[in-house]
């Protein structure tokens, strides 16, 4: 007998929806996928161009990517921007690893939902609102660190970001073998320190990635919260931008975009290795 893989009726007589046939949506699909990405493969192109005009191609030079690499202010705010990125990262994904474990393993307790809920909360809310509301807060408490204004703002904002990678990746794992080492006799600590921790890895990594991603090409929050002498790298072209778009501007902003495929691809990579991990096991 012969089977049949074409789609059809499921078992409870009703005809699936498949959204693929819908009249005219492959190409509202492909003028949507142009529209967001023509602009960016143009920014591409013209950052390469010989002349000092944004839109008129009249060559293929380096030229801007070695004037803005040899920029002494490009070099301070790319510093910056690494600075701040790095050490919000690690305190983002240390805080957010504890906070998974909490609330993925910590059973029920009172003020679980609340606890998530204000975990998530600078996602969920507007960007401009945390903002706003970070700029209050320091204010009101008269700080004024410099840079570290800045690290303290990406940190809580980058927190939720390396916490849910972390979470999915510490509610699919199996306890067989956290269980196993309690049963050769290993300590809380010997557990998580030799079976819990390397298995999380691959969560961790992500969410780091992600978390450094986010920190590095933000500008909101930072435009409301770096002080005098504080300007990262998405601020430094946003002033360069206000005197007009130049291909140096394109040229800086291909290398931010590079930095982020490159974060973005590898949490990809490590999510599908893990993936095949998990189904080999």
């Amino acid at each position: 007998m012969r089977s049949s893989t074409t789609s059809g009726p499921n078992p409870a007589g009703e005809k699936q929806f498949v959204i693929g046939r819908f009249p005219g949506f492959a190409a509202t699909s492909w003028i949507f996928l142009l529209y967001l990405y023509i602009p960016i493969f143009l920014l591409i192109i013209f950052s390469f161009n010989a002349s000092h005009s944004a839109t008129i191609w009249h060559g293929f030079s380096l030229e801007w990517y070695l004037k803005a690499f040899g920029n002494d202010d490009v070099q301070r705010a790319a510093v910056n921007s690494l600075i701040v990125a790095f050490i919000a990262t690690v305190v983002a994904t240390v805080v957010a690893v504890f906070a998974a474990l909490i609330l993925a393993r910590g059973g029920r307790f009172r003020g679980r939902g609340l606890s998530y809920g204000i975990l998530m909360l600078p996602m969920t809310m507007p960007e401009i609102v945390t903002a706003v509301a970070t700029l209050s807060f320091f204010t009101a408490i008269k700080l004024d660190i410099g840079l570290g204004r800045v690290v303290i703002a990406h940190t809580v904002f980058c927190i939720p970001f390396a916490f849910l990678p972390i979470r999915a990746r510490l509610q699919g794992m199996d306890t067989t073998l956290e269980q196993a080492a309690q049963d050769l006799y290993a300590n809380e600590w010997q557990t998580f320190r030799y079976v819990t921790l390397p298995l999380l890895m691959p969560g961790i990594i992500s969410g780091a990635m992600l978390s450094f991603i986010i920190s590095i090409d933000d500008f909101i929050i930072t435009l409301m919260v770096a002080p005098a002498g504080s300007t990262t790298l998405p601020l430094y072209i946003y002033g360069m931008v206000r005197m007009g778009v130049t291909p140096e501007v394109n040229a800086l902003s291909t290398v931010m975009l590079a930095i982020s495929l490159v974060f973005v691809s590898t949490s990809y990579l490590i999510g599908r290795k893990k993936q095949a991990g998990t189904a080999n096991q």
